[in-house]
């Protein structure tokens, strides 16, 4: 019998299929972008490769990806100075000096990546901190959320802070006891110096340069997708055109599904469809409702634990059950941005709203028409009877299994004893047969994808602390994380019949690994390497 000629072959391995859990192959076929062939050694021998493979035993997975980072604002913190490890005031204060005695005069210094919870002090810095870093240069640093920045004098002075912006600002602009400016700005009140500090991507040329070496970084660590997501409100535009023309340069190693936080036309939404090289696509609609558990600013039912008259910062609600209604009539995806249970609780509100308002009602209901689900992006706190209303709806969980690493080690002075038990809730979720897709939420924390896995297995921190996990019983199986990073994303964006797992008919987008994930202990994932990771069955990164 003659042979059916294909374009690669890859035999002699554990091939994951994630079609359920325990599914193995030992040999797959590739030709033009698309699995052909997944099944046994013997039953390869019915192909003729021009490409052949040995895999010699090495665990593969389908390829991981990214539900929710930013990669503008990753490519921006290229360029400033990094805090992410800096563990006092007096430390970021020596980097930023560092930075500026290399500086020409009149130069923004950019910090990025702070998170005081983990200095010494336990605060944030203040204006008068960062003046020590220089009284002739503007500064300002960004907390490593996003959703809060510090300026020094020279910035606040030359952004023209006044007495009517500070009360147009309705809090956000932090004061002291004395009604002195502190230089701390939260959510809204940041885009006064976005506007005013120079865009360090501003040039096009070095722009694409730093967006290739972080693509080829993430291929590296064997994603093969990410949502990308802007955030105009900081400045964080992301724009499409710059993804197709690396695509038609052969600089794009991975697919690239790009969302708005301002309406576009629904034509834009074009599925992946039967064309496996067709790499770049517009995603969702974004929406804020708060801010974040580490700057304070999620918005929560009850005041936090270390801070009795904060209730965190809320959107407008009838605001967002109109632009959320305007939005989903368009045909667009909406995806909302939810941490505190205050937040999740008119989110929810917001999509029964628009459920019970929308133009497609009537052929909804009656399945004329199929629409992706409501994306509701970190859900970090989540009591029962929410739990409950989201059973019922049409959504997805965009969750960021790697927030605990960090979060773990003062998430109970945020929320106290009791409530704390409602965050991070995964298992109990995903019991409820909620479905979730994992992130990162890059810049916040790491996009490596093993990372994530390793925290949802775990729930430690990097360090292995503590040594059963902080809140064992919501930890994940190694199936239940890899499906978070794998097929679950494939579901976010409509692509679960193309992409997401190793199966005949489906886009050849996996990964070789150098140890099998299914086998090794717990504390021992965050060490897999990636070995090789292929895109439409084209190997991105890797060596023979």
């Amino acid at each position: 019998m003659d042979r059916i000629r294909i374009d690669t072959l890859l035999t002699n391995g554990k091939i994951y299929t994630l079609r359920k859990e325990g599914e193995t192959v030992e040999a797959i076929g590739i030709d033009k972008g698309k699995i052909v062939f997944a099944g046994s050694n013997q039953a390869s021998e019915n192909y003729n490769a021009s490409d052949l493979i040995n895999l010699a035993g090495k665990a593969v997975i389908p390829g991981m990806g990214d539900s929710h980072l930013h990669m503008y604002a990753y490519c921006q913190k290229q360029t400033s100075v990094k805090l992410d490890d800096v563990k006092s005031i007096e430390q970021l204060i020596a980097a930023m000096k560092e930075k500026a005695s290399a500086t020409p005069k009149g130069k923004w210094i950019r910090g990025a990546g702070f998170d005081q919870t983990k200095f010494s002090e336990n605060s944030i810095p203040t204006r008068w901190d960062l003046d020590k870093i220089s009284t002739e240069y503007p500064v300002v640093i960004r907390r490593c959320c996003l959703h809060t920045m510090v300026a020094n004098s020279l910035a606040i002075q030359m952004a023209g802070v006044d007495q009517d912006m500070i009360e147009r600002a309705g809090g956000l602009i932090e004061l002291d006891d004395a009604g002195k400016m502190t230089g701390i700005f939260h959510e809204k009140s940041i885009i006064i110096f976005d506007n005013l500090v120079p865009d360090p991507l501003a040039d096009h040329d070095e722009k694409k340069r730093i967006m290739v070496e972080v693509l080829e970084d993430m291929v590296s660590k064997g994603i093969t997708s990410i949502n990308t997501y802007a955030a105009k409100i900081w400045n964080y535009e992301e724009d499409i055109a710059i993804y197709r023309d690396l695509d038609k340069e052969g600089k794009l190693p991975l697919r690239v599904i790009v969302s708005l936080d301002y309406l576009f036309e629904t034509d834009y939404m074009a599925a992946s469809g039967e064309d496996p090289y067709a790499k770049v696509k517009y995603g969702s609609y974004k929406l804020f409702t708060d801010g974040s558990l580490g700057a304070k600013s999620a918005a929560l039912l009850e005041p936090y634990s270390d801070d009795e008259n904060n209730y965190g910062i809320l959107v407008n609600k009838e605001n967002l059950n109109k632009d959320l209604l305007i939005a989903y009539d368009m045909g667009l995806q909406p995806a909302i941005h939810a941490i505190g249970d205050r937040a999740l609780e008119i989110t929810l509100d917001a999509i029964d709203y628009v459920l019970e308002n929308s133009k497609e009602k009537s052929a909804r209901e009656n399945k004329k028409i199929k629409r992706l689900p409501f994306r509701i992006i970190h859900a970090q706190v989540v009591n029962k009877d929410q739990l409950e209303r989201m059973k019922k709806l049409p959504i997805i969980l965009d969750i960021q299994p790697i927030f605990l690493c960090t979060d773990l080690y003062w998430i109970e002075s945020r929320l106290g004893m009791d409530r704390m038990k409602n965050a991070y809730i995964w298992k109990t979720m995903m019991d409820a047969g909620l479905l979730m897709a994992g992130g990162s939420d890059c810049p916040v924390e790491s996009y490596d994808p093993i990372k994530g896995i390793y925290a949802a297995i775990t729930r430690q921190g990097l360090d292995g602390y503590p040594s059963e996990g902080w809140g064992k019983d919501e930890r994940l199986s190694v199936y239940e994380a890899i499906c978070l990073f794998t097929k679950n994303i494939a579901y976010t964006t409509g692509d679960e019949e193309v992409l997401g797992t190793i199966e005949k008919n489906k886009f050849a987008d996996f990964v070789v690994l150098d140890c099998d994930p299914f086998k090794v202990e717990p504390k021992e994932l965050k060490e897999i390497k990636v070995l090789k990771t292929f895109v439409a069955g084209v190997q991105v990164y890797g060596g023979e």
